[in-house]
């Protein structure tokens, strides 16, 4: 029986290993029902979104890896999300949301489950230094392990987040569009700001959750395709990727992954421009490639 069970273990483990980096979705979420949850939080989901469904999303629509981001409402607990590295190892990569003061330890043991990067996820909070959030000590960790510095903030903050950063040697990712103001989109001086810094080469953007740049549920795709024809002319197609932002927190109703993707479609009609979007650079980025 307990070698049968183990058979078994590794024929599911197969089925979710992709003979090829494909498509890679860069930005998801997994979580259940009862966790812990950060004491300061926006919002806490009344569902489940685990591993197996995550995966069946990936399946459904021809993904082959993906990128899970820890959760804000789960704050620095990354237990649920490290155990969700472990079962899928050569599909899953990990980006942490971790302690100021997080020793090399903690750090090692999360880089051997799959994680390549932290996440500031500074949306709502207040303006301070970046030393309040990541000390000195932890950040040159994070260097030294070649992880990247996920960045969530309103575009409006971003020179003062990303600039310390690139000072102190770190690669960065801007999530989400950078987070123009929902009001004047592209207008935004921290929109221009965000474009200014690609000519460092150590700045991406994440093209997904357009509709959290909006007041309306979905956004407008005129706004959608000049803020992405500006990353794109800034950038190129080597510096952006893409992710579904499954399972879509406090937009369930109106947004799903096929629409995700279909975005991306319809901004990148080009296969080989695309292909560089969603799995050149993020094979590399996010270390798939290290497997």
């Amino acid at each position: 029986m307990m070698e049968k069970s183990g058979t078994d273990a590794s024929l599911r483990q197969a089925a979710h290993r992709p003979a090829r980096i494909a498509s890679v979705d860069t930005h998801a979420h997994v979580f259940e029902r009862g966790l812990p949850l950060a004491q300061q939080r926006r919002y806490a989901p009344d569902y489940d979104a685990p591993l197996d469904a995550y995966l069946a999303q990936l399946d459904v629509h021809g993904v082959s890896h993906g990128v899970l981001v820890q959760p804000s409402f789960l704050g620095t607990d990354c237990s649920y999300m490290l155990d969700a590295l472990r079962r899928a190892p050569e599909r899953l990569r990990g980006v942490a949301v971790i302690e100021r003061d997080c020793q090399i330890g903690t750090l090692t043991e999360m880089a051997n489950a799959g994680v390549v990067g932290i996440r500031l996820n500074l949306i709502g909070h207040a303006d301070l230094s970046l030393d309040r959030w990541v000390s000195a000590q932890t950040l040159a960790h994070v260097r030294d392990l070649k992880w990247h510095v996920e960045v969530h903030a309103e575009a409006a903050r971003l020179q003062g987040i990303v600039g310390p950063l690139l000072e102190a040697g770190m690669n960065v990712v801007v999530d989400h569009f950078g987070r123009p103001d929902a009001d004047i989109g592209v207008r935004d001086v921290g929109f221009r700001h965000l474009l200014e810094l690609a000519h460092t080469q150590r700045v991406w953007v994440k093209v997904s959750a357009a509709y959290r740049n909006r007041r309306q549920p979905r956004p407008d795709d005129n706004d959608v395709h000049e803020a992405f024809r500006r990353l794109r002319a800034a950038f190129g197609v080597n510096r952006l990727i893409w992710g579904s932002d499954w399972p879509h927190t406090q937009f369930e109703v109106d947004e799903d992954f096929a629409h995700a993707l279909e975005l991306l479609h319809a901004l990148l009609p080009v296969e080989e421009e695309r292909s560089a979007v969603l799995a050149d650079t993020p094979a590399r980025l996010y270390r798939f490639e290290d497997a």
